[in-house]
């Protein structure tokens, strides 16, 4: 069976975490994804550890998180020869998607206006953090600054009446993510609207943007009431109770959405079902108002036996819990190993490594996973099969440094 995007070539000019998050989710789906890298160094995130461990080419975790599935090319766009040679490949795939800074690549003749001259039918997309215009768009952004200034960080952490209280940013890079999925998809409806029109169009994906909408009924609360969310710690701020508990053997986070979940959750915790028919903790509306007391009655019992024995009588009476685990109990954990979420790969060094399942599960056109590359690993192939280099062509190309092979 095709895969979804079969046939569609995408350009990936992009580096870091946003851009390469929407190319690796495109090339999931199975469009051919062609990486352009520097010469030498390639994408910064090469050089952040940890590595495989009998690669000298630059090969990290945090890399082969975000590029799987692609073809490494290096080329330096810098040079008139190599800007030349993107402009060739940019004309032979249907999309461009690029992270440099607001106006950088048109000195390189890389920019929409110049491409789709001769190419009406690119989609082009550009992943920046303040978008195209506006008094910010030439300043540098980093996920942890949109975190900061698009309201995420300003309603997580602990409130100011506990300890440690202050303002937390997200130990995901929360906002380069969800922009790179907002991308892919912004991508993907562009090239069902090409398929109908012949037409490509260009795509301005902004962090604020999408950090800002993400903030979904928080943002939209405000809106409404004028009301500023606060931080609530581990408490869920719609549910009571919500968060996260202490047991005789580490913590669990453990949640009752309704009525039923609370008297249910009474029952295994061998608390009296007359709590339930307290005024202070009679509706869900209550319990929040009392949060506090209603959570040091839980906490004072659920220390008393382990996190399992919790998690277990808590979920055959259907109250929604888990333990929270460590990175070593989450690949232990018996549905996530059902699920087959860790799966390992053929690395091009000759050695198995690991990568995370894709959580697209399209049973007609399966992901299928391909190991990261290495810097410059299809640069060979790509300028003979995609341009039809010859090898005295790629040759002098590679003599005056315009390229790199592996």
């Amino acid at each position: 069976m095709a895969k979804v995007l079969e046939g569609v070539r995408i350009l990936d000019l992009t580096r870091v975490i946003a851009g390469p998050w929407c190319t690796q989710t495109l090339a999931d789906l199975g469009a051919e994804v062609i990486k352009v890298e520097k010469p030498g160094s390639g994408d910064d995130t090469r050089r952040v550890g940890p590595f495989v461990r009998t690669s000298a080419q630059g090969d990290s975790a945090f890399y082969m998180g975000v590029n799987r599935n692609k073809q490494s090319v290096t080329i330096d766009i810098s040079t008139p020869e190599g800007a030349e040679l993107v402009r060739e490949l940019a004309a032979r795939c249907d999309v461009l998607v690029e992270n440099y800074k607001v106006g950088d690549l048109k000195r390189y003749g890389l920019d929409y206006e110049t491409l789709t001259q001769s190419h009406p039918s690119l989609i082009y997309c550009s992943v920046t953090g303040f978008g195209q215009d506006g008094p910010y768009a030439a300043r540098p952004a980093y996920d942890s600054v949109l975190q900061a200034m698009c309201g995420l960080m300003s309603t997580c952490g602990h409130p100011d009446d506990e300890q440690g209280a202050g303002p937390m940013r997200s130990a995901v890079p929360v906002a380069d993510i969800f922009t790179g999925l907002y991308a892919a998809i912004a991508v993907m409806g562009a090239i069902m609207q090409c398929r109908d029109t012949g037409r490509g169009q260009y795509i301005d994906m902004a962090m604020v943007d999408v950090a800002t909408a993400v903030m979904g009924h928080l943002a939209l609360g405000y809106l409404m009431n004028g009301e500023i969310p606060q931080r609530q710690g581990n408490s869920n701020p719609i549910t009571a109770p919500s968060g996260v508990f202490r047991a005789s053997d580490g913590y669990f986070s453990m949640s009752a959405g309704n009525d039923h979940q609370f008297l249910a959750m009474l029952h295994v915790l061998g608390l009296p079902p007359e709590l339930a028919h307290q005024e202070r903790f009679g509706t869900n509306i209550e319990r929040i108002r009392h949060r506090k007391e209603l959570d040091a009655l839980l906490q004072a019992v659920t220390f008393a036996r382990p996190v399992a024995e919790w998690v277990d009588k808590l979920s055959a009476h259907k109250v929604p819990c888990a333990a929270i685990n460590d990175m070593r109990q989450v690949f232990a954990d018996p549905q996530v190993k059902h699920r087959e979420l860790h799966l390992n790969v053929l690395h091009a060094s000759g050695e198995q490594v690991p990568t995370l399942r894709s959580p697209l599960r399209l049973p007609l056109s399966p992901v299928t996973y391909a190991a990261a590359p290495t810097l410059g690993q299809h640069t060979q192939p790509v300028l003979s099969e995609v341009l039809a280099k010859s090898e005295a062509q790629i040759a002098s190309l590679r003599a005056c440094g315009v390229i790199t092979t592996a």
